[in-house]
């Protein structure tokens, strides 16, 4: 791929030590040269969606929000799953983002750090919105990259080499995908 890259990275999670996060952060450190990975971090900043709340157009946390995924080459999701489903933190930052049209045709992918049989729910939840937004899905990038607290360093950084490894298989299919679609 030609030019650089700028991929947002976004947590589901509000947890103060998320492994989800953990391995964004991990992500964001192992950017490919060319890419700048930023870690979205106004998740608890946003207010609640309100159907045809003009006041939200105007609140400053949804214009950040907005303006970083407008400016964004892709996005990465990365979430716990609450109840069965995504949080209500994270469904609350997409449903911001419906009917203006930041993710339409944006390329998107996520990765789980969920063991496996933990997490299905959050994924197909995050699959049908953004369908529904018609975010561009790379399915090869979309992976579960198992990770347990201990491999959290305390730095924040995920140590494990096969997730570090799985970490740069995720960055390799994205901007694959983001060159294909430049020819």
């Amino acid at each position: 791929m030609t030019g650089a890259a700028r991929i947002v990275l976004v947590s589901g999670s509000t947890r103060d030590g998320s492994t989800n996060t953990a391995l964004l952060r991990t992500m964001r450190a192992r950017a490919p040269q060319g890419v700048t990975a930023e870690l979205y971090g106004g998740l608890v900043d946003l207010p609640a969606f309100v159907p045809g709340g003009d006041e939200q157009r105007d609140h400053p946390a949804v214009a950040a929000l907005r303006e970083q995924l407008a400016q964004a080459d892709a996005v990465v999701f990365c979430t716990p799953e609450y109840a069965g489903t995504l949080p209500g933190s994270l469904k609350n930052l997409l449903d911001l983002t419906v009917g203006t049209g930041e993710l339409n045709s944006k390329p998107v992918a996520w990765v789980t750090v969920a063991h496996p049989g933990r997490g299905d729910g959050a994924q197909a939840t995050l699959a049908t919105v953004l369908g529904y937004v018609d975010a561009d899905v790379i399915a090869s990038a979309c992976v579960r990259l198992p990770v347990s607290r201990d491999s959290v360093g305390p730095d924040g950084m995920v140590t494990d080499p096969v997730v570090v490894d799985g970490i740069a298989e995720v960055f390799g299919q994205i901007l694959g995908h983001l060159a294909a679609r430049r020819d």
